[in-house]
């Protein structure tokens, strides 16, 4: 059971946190909360030692302060800050930097892919499919918890959680 709890349950929420971010510009908090809660059971089901997760723990801390730094400046929303703060839990120290520069890749190439699409005229097939029409236009706000996740799926793999979980 454990095993599947790793296997799945990570890259579950991130994909549905980025399928939600994709059609709504939204990632509920109950997304965040079940990353948070769903760490600690994954870290006491493999024997985490507590100072493992203090690390853990002070890594999402980390990542909570810088986000809401970039939500108060307006740079992304609020939802974005709480995602990266979980999945940075997730991930732990050693793979935070990896994450970052996983999630700018990723964001700079979603935003640039969107900046395209929102130049070109709405496709015939979308006319009337409102999230479409929604990322479509140039107002609306780039929905980064799609970059955050690919880089939290990216490498979750090479995480330490992971390398617990796995044995390597």
């Amino acid at each position: 059971m454990t095993e599947v709890l790793i296997l799945l349950l990570f890259p579950a929420l991130m994909a549905y946190a980025a399928s939600s971010d994709l059609v709504s510009m939204t990632i509920s908090n109950k997304v965040s909360l079940i990353l948070v809660a769903g760490f600690f059971a994954v870290a006491l089901a493999l024997a985490m030692p507590f100072t493992a997760m203090a690390v853990h723990l002070g890594s999402g801390a980390l990542v909570l302060v810088i986000t809401f730094g970039m939500f108060a400046a307006g740079w992304i929303g609020g939802g974005d800050a709480k995602l990266a703060a979980a999945t940075a839990l997730w991930l732990g120290w050693d793979s935070l930097m990896e994450y970052g520069i996983a999630a700018s890749i990723f964001g700079g190439v979603l935003t640039l892919g969107l900046l395209q699409f929102r130049a070109m005229p709405l496709p015939r097939f979308a006319a009337g499919v409102g999230w479409l029409e929604h990322l479509h236009h140039p107002k609306t706000g780039i929905p980064y918890g799609i970059a955050l996740a690919a880089a939290g799926l990216a490498i979750y793999p090479s995480s330490p959680l992971w390398r617990l979980a796995t044995g390597g």
